[in-house]
């Protein structure tokens, strides 16, 4: 049927509908209109219900506040780092996301180019966590694997990660007064590229302007450049110009040679010539790009589940998909030998939809 008869048909109903009511004694009239407004009212009314229990959302736990039938073998974890550090606090993040839907969307496939998380080309690591589709075949810089399913599901699963070991990949990367100090990351970085106190008061500051944790920052440069640093952070001739990027900002390729040279260029075109200017301005990157987008945990940063852009899975800060438990292992040091592990930290817990109640495993 083309437009003009569809058009006309739909006109001549519409027609012949006003004729009808026309007709009607008043008093039915009256019901009819009655009945179509309570219809619609209740239309309207499913229709943001459906909206508003769609929607992700925050809850500061309160102890009785978690439905452990709906989201299995997480209260009893929280419950004893509550008892074990009273200062934490804890905040319930409803993703509104299948568990199952979130790994398959994570997972590799055919029709995608690239892994979104990958793990190293060892020995140290279950046959069955390289994916199916790939199995030995390598990436990034040729020492790399695509992650099965089984190990993006061990990774993931918060329930692995709601232990003293583990808790600082959902710590909240806010900077906190008192709770990280110059002295701290002093500790952290001593013998390290990063060594110095005008760095580790540099540090503290970044973190204090872009209300990012100082100990973050700290860690994230440790886990990008190694605790010596690399041609990135020590310098990098690009155009006859010495650059620095020691956030691996745009360091993506398929061979050493081009993944420093993308890297070289992303700092040349920011004018990071400097360390200082590299440092700002890789704070400023993961602030604009990750933090200010609801992504302000590790875990969060790894994993794009954060509807907040209305996208999900696509902005994912690193593939290595161990990244997050090796850069909270550091968090976790600088705050020990610190001695501030006890302040009023906060984490934030994702909760996933039809959770099974065995949490994965290795």
């Amino acid at each position: 049927m083309d437009r003009k008869k569809l058009k006309k048909e739909i006109s001549n109903f519409i027609i012949n509908l006003k004729n009808k009511v026309a007709k009607m004694p008043k008093k039915t009239k009256i019901i009819l209109v009655a009945t179509l407004i309570i219809v619609v009212l209740i239309i309207t009314l499913v229709s943001i219900l459906i909206k508003e229990n769609s929607k992700q959302k925050y809850v500061e736990y309160n102890g009785n506040n978690l439905n452990e039938s709906k989201y299995p073998g997480y209260k009893e974890q929280i419950d004893q780092l509550k008892e074990k550090h009273p200062n934490w606090t804890f905040t319930l993040f409803y993703t509104r996301l299948d568990w199952e839907e979130v790994i398959k969307k994570e997972g590799h496939s055919d029709n995608r180019k690239n892994p979104l998380n990958l793990i190293p080309d060892s020995s140290k690591y279950p046959e069955d966590w390289k994916c199916e589709i790939d199995r030995d075949k390598t990436y990034d810089n040729g020492t790399w694997l695509c992650a099965s399913d089984k190990a993006i599901k061990y990774q993931m699963d918060p329930r692995n990660i709601l232990n003293e070991d583990n808790i600082f990949q959902l710590k909240e990367l806010a900077y906190v007064e008192n709770a990280q100090t110059v002295e701290g990351i002093s500790k952290i970085t001593d013998n390290t590229f990063l060594e110095g106190e005008d760095i580790s008061n540099a540090l503290i500051q970044a973190g204090k302007n872009a209300n990012l944790d100082p100990y973050f920052i700290a860690s994230r440069l440790i886990q990008e450049q190694g605790r010596k640093g690399t041609t990135l952070s020590k310098g990098y001739e690009y155009k006859r110009t010495i650059v620095y990027n020691v956030f691996n900002i745009s360091a993506s390729g398929n061979s050493s040679k081009e993944i420093i040279e993308n890297a070289a260029q992303y700092a040349y075109e920011k004018g990071w010539d400097t360390l200082e200017k590299s440092l700002i301005g890789g704070v400023d990157f993961v602030k604009k790009g990750y933090i200010d987008k609801g992504q302000n945990t590790l875990y969060l940063q790894k994993f794009d589940i954060v509807n907040r852009d209305e996208k999900l899975y696509t902005n994912q800060y690193m593939q290595n998909l161990l990244a997050p438990e090796s850069e909270a292992s550091n968090m976790l040091k600088i705050y020990e030998t610190s001695d501030t592990i006890d302040s009023k930290l906060n984490f934030i817990i994702p909760l996933y939809e039809n959770m099974p109640e065995k949490i994965s495993e290795k």
